[in-house]
């Protein structure tokens, strides 16, 4: 703490938040700074911006709060690089958030530290459609601007986000995920939005949301397309208005965040159905990123093979291992419509179970057709329904049983509409981008 002020009151919230305090004058601030590790800085008395802005340029990721008389002071202060300020006469639940805020804007638990943040040059693949993408995620990085990513599940959504942040003028600040399809409606609104004490019964104090836990960095909605439509009008307005308030307050608070957003889902056709709102696609979809599917660039299995067999093998203890030119082409083969993360998946599978130095061509097909053999029945049944032919005592993998009733029911609409795709998709209850999508991976004509 710098300074002579309010130092009791000070004092008091740090002890609230279990924190220690150090009480210094503004002269003996630079010799505190060097001899210890501080989480804060609070100046408790009106300081000039250039102090602040010499601590901000020696410590960049210590966060500083200054106390002034007026809002005019405060503005100064923040240009200077003050994480935030306090009007005096201070108000100890007003210091205590304050002070809370900053650190967790600091210090944010599930932040991404910035090393692990992935540039656009890991997005992996030589195919003409990868090289586009990663032109446009460079190009889309230099702004603020809502970023919709989309494209199927496992292609990669997830790092082209990062990718974005990574790059950005914010890359310094926090990236923070929400995962809207894992948390029921009541509790997503909690988590982006935070809450008051006694907002609902549990909420014992006041929790901020990932909104401002993101400030100055980016906020990630992944999965947008299953947000119920009550959120969806808070998520208008937040993208709109940039404003949001906490569960069970009516302060409306400002969001510095930049926003990006992710769906498999086809957002059209659930527009006409009416479960997605049409203004808040329009918010969302300023630019619009299609990540493509792993069959549409097969010629970046073998880089994408390559290097997670390196970095798995390394991983699970097995550094020397790699994959022979017959492997690479057995993947090849493979429509892969798990997209990149079931390649890598199959590839930690291999790196697993390998007891040699190189993966070969059996050891990726036997994986790829890899069955369950036990039976299902009591021994005494087992031999008579085998033979009869009723019941086979193998039992499928569940995704290649769910793979299968999926064809079955495509080729099945598209015989009874006559092959009208159209009505085809109709008769399925999907999109007719869905179903040429679902067409494509399953090599239907």
């Amino acid at each position: 703490m710098v300074g002579a002020g309010p130092e009791k009151e000070i004092v008091a919230s740090a002890e609230a938040l279990g924190l220690g305090c150090t009480v210094v004058g503004v002269d003996a601030v630079w010799q505190a700074l060097e001899a210890s590790s501080f989480e804060l800085v609070i100046a408790a008395q009106v300081v000039e911006p250039e102090l602040i802005a010499q601590i901000g340029e020696r410590w960049p990721e210590l966060p500083l709060i200054a106390v002034v008389p007026d809002n005019d002071a405060g503005a100064r202060a923040v240009a200077a690089g003050a994480a935030d300020f306090l009007r005096a006469p201070l108000m100890r639940e007003e210091l205590s958030f304050v002070v809370e805020r900053a650190r967790s804007r600091a210090f944010p638990e599930d932040a991404e530290p910035p090393s692990s943040i992935t540039p656009a040059s890991e997005l992996l693949g030589s195919s003409a459609s990868m090289q586009r993408l990663r032109e446009l995620v460079v190009r889309a990085a230099t702004t603020d601007a809502t970023v919709l990513i989309r494209g199927e599940t496992g292609t990669g959504k997830d790092l082209v986000a990062r990718s974005l942040h990574g790059l950005s003028r914010r890359s310094a600040g926090p990236f923070l995920k929400v995962h809207s399809a894992a948390l029921p409606s009541g509790l997503l609104e909690s988590e982006l939005f935070g809450h008051e004490r006694g907002a609902f019964t549990g909420a014992t104090s006041r929790r901020l949301g990932r909104v401002e836990l993101a400030a100055r960095g980016t906020l990630f909605l992944d999965e947008i397309g299953d947000v119920d439509g009550a959120t969806q009008v808070k998520l208008l307005r937040l993208l709109q208005d940039r404003q949001f308030e906490r569960v069970g307050g009516n302060e409306a608070l400002t969001a510095d965040v930049r926003f990006m957003a992710a769906t498999h889902r086809d957002l059209e056709d659930m527009m006409r159905e009416g479960t997605f709102r049409e203004d808040l696609f329009y918010r969302l979809n300023v630019v619009t990123l299609w990540v493509p599917p792993l069959r549409a660039r097969r010629e970046d299995v073998d880089l994408l093979a390559r290097h997670f067999c390196g970095e798995l093998g390394a991983t699970h203890g097995k550094p020397e291992l790699t994959l022979t030119e017959g492997a690479l082409a057995e993947l090849r083969k493979n429509r892969w419509p798990g997209n990149v993360r079931q390649l890598q998946n199959l590839i930690e599978r291999l790196v697993v179970l390998a007891t040699g130095d190189r993966l070969t061509e059996t050891d990726v097909r036997d994986a790829l057709t890899q069955k369950v053999s036990f039976s299902t029945e009591a021994p005494g049944r087992e031999k008579s329904l085998s033979t009869a032919g009723s019941q086979s005592s193998v039992l499928h993998p569940l995704e290649e049983q769910l793979r299968e009733a999926e064809k079955r029911a495509l080729l099945k609409a598209l015989e009874r509409a006559k092959g009208n795709r159209t009505l085809a998709a109709r008769l399925l209850g999907i999109g007719r981008r869905t179903l040429y999508s679902k067409l494509e991976e399953y090599n239907i004509e």
